[in-house]
């Protein structure tokens, strides 16, 4: 069964509006794996707009499931970060800096040679590293030449085609995710995944290990509840 992880970025980003500690980043993360989720992915940025740099710190002193750190390892801030607490997956995202949301993955070949150092700094500390890509068979191919243990798949394409021409959408990943089984890379995949075309996504990605989900399923929550809400999106995966 594909893993669930869930972003929780948005739930700061309601905490930081109002300013104090409600609602709670924490006491939420140890909700969302008490209800199954089986990890927790938070994506900081050098303005902090969402999750703060603190959270991590937190975060990483109390939760027991896996723990994904996605961000930009061009900021040296988040490299420090990263390397501090060791979580057990760090992805590595290309967000310029002021970005609202990620929108592309990396150019791997490139930035070749910058992403197999950042991957062996990463992998020396006992951290398994994921590379965000667009799905480019051409750039799984390369992420599999800097010796990155995943590639993430950007599903913002899919999501937006989805509704329109599901064979058309999932073709490009069905492709990608090929080229990273023959190149021996594990697979992830995140961004605008629901519970629309979630299930759909999950049965026609052969090898998906892990999706990670904040903005769809945190909207979710305050129709379900934050309970039933990841009972559904876990279903999905089955």
């Amino acid at each position: 069964m594909t893993k669930l992880s869930v972003n929780i970025n948005k739930i700061a980003t309601l905490r930081n509006s109002r300013g104090g500690n409600t609602p709670n980043v924490l006491t939420t993360a140890l909700a969302c794996e008490r209800f199954g989720a089986e990890g927790i992915t938070v994506h900081p940025r050098p303005d902090e707009r969402h999750i703060r740099y603190q959270d991590v710190y937190d975060l990483k002193a109390d939760i027991t499931t896996e723990f994904n750190i996605e961000g930009n390892c061009q900021e040296q801030k988040f490299v420090d970060l990263v390397l501090a607490n060791k979580p057990t997956q760090v992805t590595l995202v290309p967000d310029a800096l002021g970005q609202i949301t990620s929108n592309h993955g990396w150019d791997t070949i490139r930035n070749r040679a910058y992403l197999t150092d950042m991957v062996r700094l990463f992998q020396d500390q006992g951290i398994r590293v994921s590379i965000f890509v667009d799905p480019d068979e051409d750039m799984v191919e390369a992420a599999a030449e800097t010796g990155t243990d995943r590639i993430e798949l950007y599903t913002e394409a899919y999501a937006a085609e989805y509704g329109f021409d599901k064979d058309r959408a999932i073709h490009p990943y069905f492709k990608a995710a090929l080229k990273a089984r023959e190149v021996g890379l594990g697979l992830n995949a995140g961004h605008d995944l629901d519970l629309n075309n979630l299930a759909y996504f999950n049965q026609h990605i052969p090898g998906l290990l892990e999706v990670s989900i904040g903005h769809a399923l945190i909207s979710d929550a305050l129709y379900l509840g934050l309970e039933e809400t990841i009972k559904r999106y876990l279903a999905a995966l089955k």
